[in-house]
């Protein structure tokens, strides 16, 4: 797939640009996995391709999956790459982390209309490294958030434990679950310890356009349909101007991707494979299934509409 690489130093963010073979002039910017070219952001960009967009495929600029006080900054000068190349809508797309840093991005820019986080939080999260100190997987950050604005760390919520006891709770966590990962527990006790103040929470009022939220019952690395809730209820208290989607489903894991979009990839074995990172794939596969296959359905017509 072609594509032009950004980088921090020369251009104020680090991303990739795939631009639609047919024209277009909308532009999303896409956050999956831990890369900006890899198998998962490549499918990710053929799907956002197929329903009519230039793809921005942004990450943290580090060797291994990390954030801690990534600027949002970095959105803002993507955005005006976009605009560049001629686009006049902008959008966004997260999952896990990054559905937390797509809800904060959108949060801020007032030029971005459509918000699809997969399986966020309604909270900042504290920062984290993957840089195998101490042997640990994950750690804790040194007092930083996962997001930073004008230079300054956003409020965050901090994590319950911290290393090595970090990563040894959770290992013990996706263990017990029979899970590729697991944190929920962890969450849970972050939110006893530090119950979430309004500093944390992303402003979701200050979001535009359309914002869609996605999250399964079942996932569990946090409690995520618990969270989407949690922001529902409090645009209805709040002056807004977005417009919600709330599309939460007792069954579907962490990964709430859409069904055709990981058949791009997998188009026979996706189901499979998936059964082997998180335990309710393998117990509930058929109802997994069709959770991705409505997500695929109701975000595909979101889109278009868009």
């Amino acid at each position: 797939m072609k594509r032009e690489y950004y980088s921090t130093k020369n251009d104020g963010f680090y991303g990739a640009y795939y631009k639609n073979p047919a024209p277009c002039d909308r532009g999303v910017i896409l956050m999956l996995g831990d890369r900006i070219d890899d198998m998962m952001v490549k499918m990710g960009v053929k799907w956002l391709h197929r329903k009519g967009c230039n793809v921005m495929a942004m990450s943290s600029e580090t060797k291994d999956y990390a954030y801690h006080d990534y600027p949002i900054e970095s959105y803002e000068k993507a955005i005006e790459v976009l605009k560049s190349k001629g686009c006049v809508k902008f959008g966004i797309v997260g999952a896990s982390t990054t559905g937390m840093a797509a809800l904060a991005a959108a949060s801020f820019i007032p030029d971005i209309t459509l918000t699809i986080a997969l399986s966020p939080s309604d909270f900042i999260m504290e920062g984290f490294y993957r840089d195998g100190l101490d042997g640990a997987r994950e750690r804790p950050g040194n007092n930083e958030s996962t997001l930073s604005y004008r230079g300054k760390s956003l409020p965050y919520l901090p994590y319950a434990y911290r290393h090595p006891e970090y990563w040894q709770k959770l290992s013990e966590e996706a263990k017990r679950r029979g899970d590729m990962a697991a944190a929920r527990d962890m969450f849970d006790l972050s939110e006893k310890l530090c119950p979430v103040t309004e500093d944390m929470k992303i402003k979701v009022g200050r979001i535009k356009g359309k914002l869609v939220l996605v999250g399964a019952q079942d996932d569990s690395l946090w409690d995520t349909c618990r969270y989407i809730e949690r922001m529902t209820e409090r645009l209805k208290a709040l002056p807004h101007e977005c417009r919600v989607a709330k599309l939460t489903y007792e069954y579907g894991s962490h990964f709430v991707f859409p069904q055709s979009m990981l058949e791009i990839v997998l188009p026979f074995g996706s189901s499979l494979l998936l059964r082997f990172t998180f335990k309710t794939l393998k117990d509930h596969p058929k109802e997994c299934k069709k959770t991705r296959i409505d997500i695929d359905r109701r975000l595909s017509r979101i889109i278009s509409e868009w």
